[in-house]
């Protein structure tokens, strides 16, 4: 408007009222400028009135100056109400997809209809199965749209799977918080979409792929190049990529590498009769390990009040200016992030019982699911089992080798071949002698030996 003005294709403004015209100080003086230069001739305002005379200037000035410590004092008041709510972790601002603004509670809650949705984009991304566009495709088939009801794009997909807001924590102006909402996911699932994320971010899903399920899991033992796959003849081949130089490995037929995969299958399986015999002991194992496991959460709990008490001396810290701001925002969110692990870990003890027995469910399932692989002789999934049991897959001399986690290691140890398996020994602290009331059958429970059926971490990790 102002540049219409001084072109000279305007002479005067038709306004409301001043503080419509100037809420800041350099719009207003251009326009006492423009009135002193006669570019304006006149202001006509139906709820004010002017004269372009020396003291209508100066009364237009003041209107400006009414005009900008009104905006001025809006937006300290809006500050001091964000202050008051990030003081007490409430997100200040339009809750995020997935929870709605309770304008009763001034907080956030979770949206019944779209927090499933968000969760299963995080259940599935965990898998690391799927890339951010098959994801943001998978959302868009279960029906989750944006609160303005657009599809979602796969930049918005990426954020929300990297927000840690929906763990319970959220930054706002460069500082973190604990949000007084109710977490949609565990930190724990978080951790592992970031390294999801991290892992295969800058993969692409090629053809070749679905083709070659072991393409993309071996390296090379001589070189420590990739190893690639061709199809010739009806016949998958996986051959080095040599991109390092000269390499003396050959190619090695994909059903030698099926026999091979398989073999280690067989060791680590476990029949479904036998693991339901398994999971029950278990069960009977629960009521004692939560007596068991009173102490341990009284420990979790007093490094929680030590991480309350950092938080506290951190603070004090900064409020001293003995710390900047920026070491203080580094160090106040791994303190806030090392407090949600503990109270999950709490929560999770007192709901589930000691920490180790969701794990060694979880680890005596994935057994039975070696033996359910075997039967389907799916390779995909083959691949995928592989990589979650273990790390480090080399092929060298047309044979495959990786480094298991522990207690697949020491089973596997004790296990030559298959029928082995009914005759190894673990000794479970309740189980009674073969001969009492334990049940009968090929299987005896104690092929668990020393397979560290204590805490694992989570249930989807194995960890030494």
């Amino acid at each position: 408007m102002l540049s219409f003005l001084e072109s000279g294709k305007a002479d005067g403004i038709l306004s409301w009222n001043p503080d419509r015209l100037a809420r800041n100080s350099i719009d207003g003086g251009q326009i006492i400028y423009l009135l002193d230069t006669g570019k304006i001739k006149d202001l006509k305002f139906p709820t004010h009135w002017f004269e372009n005379t020396p003291q209508g200037k100066f009364i237009l000035n003041i209107a400006f100056g009414q005009s900008k410590y009104y905006v001025d004092n809006l937006s300290e008041n809006i500050k001091r109400g964000h202050r008051a709510k990030l003081r007490k972790g409430i997100w200040p601002s339009f809750a995020p997809l997935g929870y709605v603004n309770n304008h009763k509670t001034r907080d956030v809650d979770l949206d019944t209809e779209k927090a499933p949705l968000v969760r299963k984009g995080f259940e599935l991304y965990a898998t690391g199965k799927y890339t951010l566009k098959q994801i943001a495709k998978a959302l868009k088939d279960l029906g989750l749209r944006s609160y303005k009801g657009n599809v979602l794009a796969v930049s918005c997909v990426q954020r929300i799977l990297k927000s840690t807001f929906y763990y319970g924590i959220f930054e706002f102006k460069g500082e973190t918080y604990q949000g007084s909402h109710e977490p949609l996911i565990s930190k724990k699932l978080f951790d592992i979409c970031q390294e999801v994320m991290k892992s295969r971010g800058h993969i692409k899903t090629r053809k070749a792929e679905k083709t070659s399920p072991f393409r993309g899991l071996f390296t090379c033992g001589e070189c420590k190049c990739a190893i690639t796959a061709e199809l010739q003849k009806g016949h998958n081949y996986y051959r080095c990529t040599k991109k390092r130089g000269m390499c003396s490995q050959k190619y090695v037929r994909e059903e030698v590498l099926t026999e091979q995969v398989k073999s280690f299958l067989q060791k680590v399986s476990l029949p479904s009769q036998d693991t339901e015999k398994v999971l029950r002991e278990l069960d009977k194992d629960e009521q004692k390990a939560r007596e068991d496991s009173k102490m341990f959460v009284k420990n979790l709990k007093n490094e929680l009040a030590d991480v309350e008490m950092k938080l506290d001396k951190l603070l004090s810290a900064f409020l001293d200016e003995v710390i900047t701001s920026e070491e203080y925002a580094a160090q106040k969110q791994k303190m806030l992030d090392q407090r949600v692990e503990l109270k999950e870990k709490i929560r999770e003890i007192e709901n589930k019982g000691v920490s180790w027995l969701e794990p060694a469910r979880a680890w005596v399932k994935s057994l039975n699911q070696a033996e359910k692989l075997l039967e389907s002789g799916d390779k995909s999934e083959m691949t995928t089992f592989l990589k979650q049991i273990g790390s480090n897959h080399i092929l060298i001399d047309k044979s495959f080798s990786f480094s298991p986690k522990k207690p697949f290691q020491i089973l596997c140890e004790r296990r030559g071949t298959r029928r082995e398996v009914a005759s190894a020994n673990l000794h479970f602290p309740n189980w009674r002698r073969r001969k009492d009331s334990n049940l009968r059958g090929d299987f005896s429970p104690n092929i668990l030996a020393g397979c560290c059926l204590q805490p694992l971490g989570h249930a989807s990790k194995f960890t030494n």
